[in-house]
């Protein structure tokens, strides 16, 4: 057994201190400001605050206002291509179809082309993580030891790249536009590249260092639902091959709600298209393989312009003008509060 009293300090001994030091820090003598609030200084700032976000809120509901949009939903008008996908051995049957429709007035200015899906849930938790941001950044990697799984590799024991849920659903109908002008018809030019993040194309998505891209994915294959490999998704550009594809790079920004369009194309401005898409009517030629019948979805194609504050969006505007209201009527309330108060307070005095 310990001796206790062994612990009781001895005479002469100093006696360990708890106090903090004597600083102005420690001692909580630091100088500060409180501010005192008036009734002046507490409406203004209401007043002042609503004022604000009610400025700010109409300013974005008007230009979100401003935005031109068409959107067509081709789910039913490509019924067809639709049956045929639903059976998954037609994987590598191609079905066309075709989606009329008019501009009854120019849009001017940058117009994008959207692809919008409905009823894709891509926040389950599950999904969110089916990848591989190693194998995203071409390091040679075990995706076994990821959260790939199932789609990792096949029975024989070869990897797919890109693995995961997510590289594997990634949207791959082929949708061109077609001016109708007289009795020609011009192909609208698009460029599909330049629309992914910056930050993305060059760190977050890398291909394998190699010779050539094809050679850099030897021993891997496809993802089940592809039908090409990563190395040929864009046949007409080979720097827009790989893991730095912009489609592919956009699809694997996944969204947080079911209903979300991605960036798809942008019409670049030359010839009759310089301004613009001009009135008249289009064609919209889309090679159908995105199946959505069995989660009772639907697709659109979306064409619109952009403005300041962004695209076709109210939201972020009907959220200031609701914080505007709610800060001004706050400041009204205070006010009658304050009168009644101090109606009382003279009444009492007398």
């Amino acid at each position: 057994m310990k001796n206790r009293t062994s612990f009781i300090p001895q005479e002469g001994e100093a006696h360990p201190s708890r106090c903090p030091d004597n600083s102005a820090f420690k001692q909580q003598k630091l100088p500060a400001w409180t501010p005192q609030l008036t009734i002046a200084t507490v409406l203004s700032s209401f007043f002042l605050l609503g004022a604000f976000c009610l400025s700010v809120g109409v300013c974005l509901i008007l230009s979100a206002n401003s935005v031109r949009e068409i959107q067509i939903d081709y789910s039913d008008k490509c019924s067809d291509c639709s049956k045929l996908r639903e059976n998954s051995s037609n994987w590598n049957k191609e079905c066309h179809c075709s989606v009329n429709f008019t501009l009854k007035e120019d849009i001017l200015g940058d117009v994008f082309m959207y692809y919008g899906l409905q009823n894709f849930y891509q926040n389950h938790r599950r999904y969110v993580i089916s990848r591989s941001d190693a194998q995203l950044l071409g390091r040679n990697v075990n995706i076994q030891k990821s959260y790939c799984a199932p789609f990792t590799t096949y029975r024989n024991g070869t990897p797919m790249a890109p693995c995961g849920a997510i590289a594997n659903s990634m949207f791959n109908d082929t949708i061109d536009l077609f001016y109708n002008l007289n009795s020609s018809v011009i192909q609208v030019p698009l460029l599909k590249t330049g629309n992914s993040w910056w930050t993305d194309k060059n760190v977050k998505f890398r291909n394998p260092k190699s010779y050539n891209l094809s050679s850099a994915f030897a021993g891997t294959a496809r993802p089940p639902y592809w039908q090409k490999p990563v190395y040929l998704l864009d046949e007409e550009d080979e720097r827009n091959n790989g893991y730095v594809n912009d489609d592919f790079i956009i699809w694997m920004r996944v969204s947080a709600f079911a209903t979300f369009r991605n960036l798809y194309r942008r019409v670049r401005r030359i010839r009759q298209f310089a301004d613009g898409l001009p009135a008249g009517n289009y064609t919209f030629h889309i090679s159908y393989n995105f199946p959505v019948t069995k989660f009772k979805g639907r697709k659109q194609v979306i064409l619109s312009t952009v403005v300041w504050s962004g695209g076709s969006n109210p939201f972020l505007g009907i959220a200031y003008v609701v914080t505007g209201t709610a800060a001004t009527l706050t400041g009204f309330v205070i006010t009658a509060i304050h009168l009644k108060l101090r109606k009382k307070k003279t009444y009492f005095q007398k």
